[in-house]
């Protein structure tokens, strides 16, 4: 009898399996959905080594935070397709494996899949649930972050679970690593939002600061060469990119020449202190443009775009009466760096259907 395209994509959905598969598992069963799911489970064991090939660089995120807040571990599992990741199977085993992973001292995926979960290789109890879900799943990679007594770890997991991020701080006390928990979620938060890649801007190869400075500075001579065009006020040039260029002198240099203009304004020299530091700031904000797009404490908070992450840490351990440091932090999002054929869905349900 005939597939509709319609009982493809419910199927599908349904269950995570492969396109074809579930065309297959529908002729079989008379487009009885209840029967063609349980055809898919009583057929895909045997199937599983050929879905093995498939490039699966969609998934979810899972993560483990211990109940004293003092370790957590983040996970990625891939799949081939995202409706995999609203399978309720799948969410399962995400969680389950990050739970597994987090009560043991694994630090390879090699030493997760040689290990045993519920009395079984969990290589094999991995691959069974892969070929009942009916799609090539892939673990992917998983980090580890764990902090002394006066630390605390918190974490944040997108409502899609495609981004996750774990942050560490170290405190000065227990009662301060307690009351800064809100603080560290938030700034988990934050990194998912802002994609940072390093926590602090020393953390950037001077190589790439180097590089990325000519081509800030190229890009912005190309925008004032079409707002001059417009007659539009052209955008500052910036001299520097990162805080790692502003050195003692580089500063120095800069500040002379703040002076010099409020003396060419006629500014009353008494006042100057008082003008000086906020026209650093901003000469600093005006020239930290790669700190703020790849380094976590440099950034803007987005919780108060007024302070960066470093300020809004510093002040809230003004409030707590302690001292506050993130340390380390560990960001994923599913699929990157993975390289995945776009495909159209109409077109694969038409090619399922021929």
């Amino acid at each position: 009898m005939a597939v509709s395209a319609k009982d493809v994509k419910t199927l599908r959905e349904m269950s995570g399996a492969g396109m074809m598969d579930c065309k297959k598992a529908l002729v079989a069963s008379d487009s009885d959905m209840d029967k063609a799911v349980d055809w898919l489970r009583e057929n895909g064991l045997s199937k599983a080594a050929k879905k093995e090939g498939r490039v699966s660089a969609e998934g979810l995120i899972s993560m483990s935070i211990s109940d004293d807040y003092k370790s957590a571990t983040i996970n990625e599992i891939n799949s081939e397709t995202d409706f995999v990741a609203k399978n309720d199977t799948f969410i399962t085993l995400t969680q389950n494996t990050v739970d597994h992973i987090h009560s043991n001292s694994f630090t390879t995926v090699e030493e997760l899949m040689s290990s045993t979960i519920d009395n079984m290789p969990f290589d094999e109890s991995f691959k069974t649930q892969a070929a009942v879900i009916g799609e090539n799943l892939v673990q992917r990679r998983f980090g580890k972050l764990s902090v002394e007594s006066d630390g605390i770890v918190n974490g944040y997991i997108h409502s899609n679970g495609r981004i996750g991020v774990i942050v560490a701080a170290k405190c000065d006390s227990e009662k301060t690593a307690q009351e800064a928990k809100e603080l560290v979620k938030h700034i988990a938060m934050h990194a998912a939002a802002m994609k940072p890649t390093v926590l602090n801007y020393t953390d950037l190869d001077s190589e790439f600061v180097e590089k990325e400075t000519i081509a800030i500075r190229a890009d912005i001579e190309k925008e004032n060469e079409e707002l001059i065009r417009l007659g539009k006020p052209l955008k500052k040039i910036p001299l520097f990119v990162s805080k790692s260029q502003h050195t003692k002198e580089a500063l120095a240099s800069v500040k002379n020449d703040l002076e010099a203009e409020l003396k060419a304004q006629g500014k009353p020299e008494k006042i100057w202190d008082k003008i000086i530091p906020g026209q650093m700031d901003r000469f600093i904000a005006d020239n930290t443009q790669l700190d703020q797009q790849f380094a976590l404490l440099d950034q803007f908070f987005i919780m108060d775009d007024k302070k960066s992450v470093a300020q809004a840490v510093e002040d809230r351990a003004k409030q707590i009466g302690g001292t506050i440091e993130i340390v380390d932090f560990i960001r994923y999002e599913v699929g990157e760096g993975i390289e995945k054929k776009e495909d159209n869905f109409a077109d694969e349900v038409a090619a399922a259907l021929k």
